[in-house]
């Protein structure tokens, strides 16, 4: 559970006391289902994180809405997107093992996040992980519900192949671009978790 959920939780949980002492039942059950979902929503699960040092793991949980060819500047590579819906564990997590080089804040707009103009022009946090096979860089994307992107790691920071390093709040979009020396394992409409699905091997 991160820990942000239990300050989240607390306003409807403590709320269902006083409805029940007013003996408003309904409303006391609808802010127990609220209070219940929030909890939810901020699950941490453990994962089991792939060993193989060649492969590249899911940033996130959610379903791959593309995988595109895409430049990074004057570097060919590859981009996958995925879609986080609210029932999705919502905690990013490192897709390679290396040190965190640069972390990118860029205001933008709060399109909903399955649309391809969110990659480009929503508010996002995009984090570069230079590694020794090179680099990887994703970005925590928000969407129309999703306002807050909270980043856990610095620059500087050594990060471990699935380690966790932020979250988005309540419905989001997660890109991971990768150079082009990188095969993809994966597909569109394929469901992915973050830590553990593998999206691409180093050649």
């Amino acid at each position: 559970m991160v820990k942000d959920g239990y300050k989240f939780a607390a306003p409807p949980l403590l709320c269902v006391l006083l409805a029940l002492f007013f003996h408003w039942y309904w409303l006391g059950g609808v802010l127990l289902v609220l209070g219940a979902f929030v909890l939810y929503f901020f699950r941490d699960p453990q994962r089991t994180i792939p060993t193989d040092p060649d492969v590249i793991v899911s940033p996130a949980d959610g379903h791959i809405i593309e995988v595109v060819e895409e430049a990074l500047g004057a570097i060919p590579g590859q981009r996958i997107s995925i879609f986080l819906s609210i029932f999705d564990v919502h905690v990013n997590r490192s897709p390679v093992a290396g040190r965190i080089s640069a972390i990118e804040y860029r205001k933008g707009r709060f399109y909903a996040a399955m649309r391809g103009r969110a990659s480009a022009e929503n508010e996002q946090n995009i984090i570069h992980v230079s590694s020794d096979r090179g680099e990887v860089v994703f970005k925590q994307i928000a969407g129309w519900i999703a306002r807050r992107i909270i980043c856990w790691k610095s620059v500087g920071d050594s990060v471990t192949r699935g380690d966790r390093v932020g979250m988005i709040r309540f419905g989001s979009r997660v890109d991971v671009w990768m150079p082009d020396k990188v095969e993809i394992l994966v597909r569109r409409g394929q469901h992915v978790a973050g830590g553990s699905s593998i999206l691409a091997r180093w050649r």
